[in-house]
């Protein structure tokens, strides 16, 4: 603990599996923020940089982020040796830094970072849980609930109720060693779009003047729960016909789901934009967010869009209706349910003063009870907690 005021309280290394764009990434840098303007030393380090982001990490972060390299994707078998050098490498920062806490941010980067954090000597170790992961083995889940019971990990956070519920009743984590603290949004007030940006917009994605635009934003996965989104299309674009459809995000999905779009017959009405750095730019130009999703923990995607005003169409599931009251600041609708999208979304399409009602509570919503500081506070509150209890 510091000497003075001006010393660090804590120093802390933040740990992702991957530099990619998405909600637990958005997590862990904002966190960073928060801890770093506390005067805390802070570090975030990843086990490899899936898209290039390494560079745009470090001109956006006042902290430290180091790329481990410990995997290159196509790489077979020679990942083995990758991953021991980047295990070694984290050994090896941990030992140097002298780090009071550890956090990590996924399975996989609980189950490789958090037995060395253990190993090297950090006090304290907490494992981070932000919902189900899609095709995880089940020697793998066991695996994880071993370490995360066992005294290698000193906590674990679960980013909702739902999600602290399931890692007990599901995966058999221990009740005691884990504790609910909500994602929270760094709350930034975007440059306002100029004119020719909301015409090169409307350009890019054929949006006609007197047509809406519905946005999607997530990974192009199963979880994700597009290909519903696109069933239910067909039967919104025969009496809204120039509403504009706009997916945001990659994956392994994409050619899958853009041949549905064509057999559909809705391929002119969707666009799948790929990974897109302008997504605050998307949100304003929105009129209607969906996230219809089969599972989630506590969407990034869907607080930003909510900040932004936009009334939001979302799957009841896990922290999505820990956010959402149905009728109140959006609309819920069970998960897998083309139809139930369909009907929705035509009623918020025909509704313009159902979409301002909703958008506004929803914005309110976020700005009074989901602030980053909040989620901050909670951090801090537990690493300080956990320190203490050491022996």
């Amino acid at each position: 603990m510091p000497e003075n005021q001006n010393d660090p309280a804590l120093s802390i290394l933040l740990l992702g599996s991957q530099m990619a764009t998405g909600g637990a990434q958005r997590v862990l840098l904002d966190q960073g923020r928060w801890f770093h303007k506390r005067n805390h030393a802070v570090m975030a380090a990843f086990l490899y940089d899936r898209e290039g982001l390494n560079g745009k990490y470090d001109e956006e972060c006042a902290f430290p982020v180091i790329n481990l390299h410990a995997w290159r994707p196509g790489s077979g078998l020679a990942n083995l040796f990758h991953l021991i050098g980047g295990l070694v490498r984290l050994y090896q920062l941990v030992r140097k830094e002298r780090f009071d806490v550890i956090e990590s941010f996924t399975h996989h980067a609980n189950l490789l970072s958090l037995p060395v954090a253990w190993a090297a000597g950090v006090p304290v170790r907490v494992a981070g849980h932000h919902g189900r992961i899609e095709q995880l083995p089940a020697w793998m889940c066991r695996l994880h609930t071993w370490v995360v019971n066992s005294r290698i990990t000193s906590s674990l956070v679960a980013v909702s109720n739902r999600v602290q519920s399931y890692a007990i009743e599901v995966e058999g984590i221990a009740p005691e060693k884990i504790v609910a603290i909500p994602n929270r949004h760094a709350l930034r007030s975007p440059a306002q779009l100029s004119s020719d940006e909301r015409f090169e917009i409307s350009e890019e994605l054929g949006l006609h003047p007197d047509g809406l635009l519905v946005l999607s934003v997530g990974r192009l996965m199963e979880q994700k729960g597009h290909i519903y989104l696109l069933e239910a299309i067909p039967g919104i674009i025969e009496q809204f016909p120039d509403t504009v459809f706009a997916i945001a995000g990659d994956g392994p999905l994409r050619a899958e789901l853009e041949a549905r779009a064509e057999r559909l017959g809705i391929s002119k009405s969707v666009h799948f934009l790929g990974m897109r750095s302008d997504v605050p730019a998307l949100l304003q130009m929105a009129h209607i967010f969906v996230l219809p999703s089969l599972w989630e923990g506590l969407p990034i995607a869907l607080l930003e869009a909510m900040a932004a005003g936009l009334p939001v169409v979302a799957t009841r599931v896990e922290g999505v209706e820990e956010v959402i009251v149905d009728g109140e600041n959006g609309m819920l609708l069970p998960p897998a349910d083309p139809e139930s999208l369909r009907i929705a979304l035509l009623r918020l399409l025909a509704q313009s003063d159902l979409r301002v009602n909703l958008g506004m509570a929803g914005q309110t919503l976020v700005q009074g009870s989901f602030s980053l500081d909040q989620m901050g506070k909670r951090y801090e509150d537990l690493f300080v907690r956990l320190l203490e209890d050491k022996p």
